[in-house]
């Protein structure tokens, strides 16, 4: 099982949430340093994984990237983010940060070249319809293209190989040095797969449970996610019918959602969606749902349906927050656990209970969904393993209502939600679920009891963010003879040997190889160069690794 299946996601946006200044005055501040005032808060919650969207350098609102390996001075610097890394790491805690590869901000240092040598810069082709028959609405001597309209963001060309061999330096470095466990790749629905493709053997032939999901917000999500490209996409289609379907009181909305993509016939039922009931871009949980009393019931759904549950911070005191037209500052105000607005404890603890339960019951994190009843105000879905089921009960009336189904199951069904009160299952069970709430019941012979814990959980495991000391030394590495097939570039490219030659100047002998990506260009190295051993961030490998086929 991926550790994923195991994961309970908290989702940051750390210029909002450290309360940074909007426009980057590049004066070393350690704001995130208030993380590790968090943790004891993410073990109570049972988070497992931190997702830190933008934390690269950047003008004004992270997604503006200026140096892809540079921490944003207004959160720290590279080596305060080290020391956050192998703390949460030490904690059980995994890392992922967001990939924002599509476009760069105009402060980039490859778009700055442009703007000073024109024509004459190398980096011309490294975006999008650069033209300098016009200008562009910054009134640049050139114009190009931005992204969705927004020229604060330029759009990257990820079909040119240097561009690709930037962008894997850059991950690279955060996965040897920091010790990152994933990636989020922002704006994933208009980005070239080809490049996916690319990050994915890169990444895995580096961290082999890597995990990667891309935000698109519509269409095909097996398009991005899928064996060859990301694992997994946003669930914005779940995300809807979260809050929707108690807005409108109609459960059938996220019932057959669910089925849709998970049930026997689930179009994407190969893929562990990532499912959120909001985050950075749209309103707050609390500020769309028209009953702020049914956002435990969301959240029993976000926990128990398939996929892995992500909670945006703040959400879990039910911060509220609307997407503005022109602003998105209220979607990323600053948290403070000491100086919190109008908390609410009730939700929090709820959220702490499913959390504990999402890292102890099995078929919340890999079983298979089934809708087991269906109303327009109480429902009844299960998650089964072979070797557990668990049936999720909820209403969202302000009346109790009975929920019977038929289990074919004799014995006793425990919910482990509310203080593990027991009915006894004979094949048929009825139960009457009190007003605006849920129940999780775990089928059993009524010895199963799930205890809270009365302090902040302790996290078993430790994550490894970098080498144990003790293990044995790797062989030491000596150049190889080259011959035709297929090789990897230390950066993550493959390419294969086609041919030998000899320079018609010096005779020396040079290789000939063909790149395995795009328009499959041929390049010429010298022999020597291509089978060396080069050292990179401390550490010895080959500049081209054989690849078996």
């Amino acid at each position: 099982m991926h550790w994923i299946h195991d994961t309970v996601i908290y989702n940051i946006y750390p210029l909002g949430f450290c309360g940074a200044p909007k426009q980057n005055d590049f004066q070393l501040t350690y704001r995130l340093d208030k993380i590790y005032d968090f943790i004891p808060h993410f073990r109570k919650m049972g988070v497992n994984c931190i997702l830190f969207n933008p934390v690269f350098e950047s003008t004004r609102h992270g997604y503006d990237t200026i140096d892809y390996k540079k921490i944003d001075s207004r959160l720290g610097d590279n080596e305060s983010f080290k020391k956050i890394c192998d703390t949460l790491h030490q904690n059980g805690i995994r890392i992922m940060l967001d990939g924002v590869f599509n476009h760069v901000g105009r402060d980039f240092f490859a778009f700055k070249d442009i703007q000073e040598r024109g024509m004459g810069s190398v980096y011309t082709s490294w975006f999008y319809n650069v033209r300098f028959d016009q200008q562009s609405p910054y009134g640049d001597h050139f114009s190009y293209e931005g992204w969705a309209g927004h020229y604060d963001l330029v759009k990257l060309n990820l079909q040119n190989e240097h561009v690709v061999e930037h962008l894997l330096d850059a991950v690279g470095y955060w996965i040897d040095e920091f010790g990152i466990d994933g990636l989020r790749l922002d704006a994933a629905n208009v980005m070239d797969v080809n490049f996916f493709k690319r990050l994915k053997a890169f990444c895995k032939s580096k961290k082999p449970d890597f995990w990667m999901f891309g935000e698109i917000v519509g269409g095909d999500y097996n398009r991005i996610a899928n064996p060859e490209a990301l694992d997994s996409c946003t669930n914005y289609e779940i995300y809807t019918g979260l809050f929707s379907s108690h807005n409108d009181r109609n459960y059938f909305e996220f019932a057959h959602s669910v089925d849709r993509q998970c049930g026997d016939w689930g179009i994407y039922k190969d893929i562990y969606m990532y499912n959120f009931a909001d985050n950075h871009d749209v309103t707050r949980l609390s500020s769309i749902i028209r009953d702020k009393a049914l956002q435990k019931n969301v959240y029993t759904m976000l926990y128990c349906m398939p996929g892995v549950p992500s909670v945006y911070y703040g959400s879990e005191f039910g911060m509220e927050g609307v997407k503005q037209r022109n602003s998105d500052d209220d979607l990323r105000r600053a948290l403070n656990l000491n100086a919190l607005e109008n908390p609410d404890y009730e939700l929090f603890e709820h959220i702490c209970r499913l959390g504990y339960l999402r890292r102890h019951l099995e078929a919340l994190q890999c079983g298979k969904y089934k809708n087991e009843l269906i109303q327009l105000e109480h429902m009844c879905f299960s998650m089964k393993t072979d070797n557990q089921k668990v049936y999720i009960m909820l209403n969202q009336s302000g009346e109790q209502r009975s929920i019977g189904i038929n289990t074919g199951f004799n014995g006793v069904l425990t919910d482990v939600l509310n203080n593990n009160q027991q009915y006894d299952c004979n094949g048929w069970v009825e139960i009457g679920i009190p007003p605006m709430s849920s129940m999780i019941l775990v089928e059993n012979d009524g010895s199963f009891r799930i205890e809270y814990p009365d302090e902040t959980e302790t996290i078993p495991e430790t994550i490894e963010s970098a080498p144990v000391e003790d293990a044995a030394p790797a062989p030491e590495l000596i150049p190889e003879e080259i011959v035709k097939g297929r090789y990897r570039h230390f950066k993550g490219n493959e390419y294969e040997v086609v041919d030998f030659a000899k320079d018609s100047e010096t005779t020396e002998k040079m290789v000939i190889y063909r790149a395995l990506y795009g328009e499959h260009e041929l390049w010429v190295r010298p022999y020597e160069m291509f089978r060396e051993i080069i050292e990179r961030d401390g550490k010895k490998m080959r500049r081209f690794e054989k690849i078996d086929t």
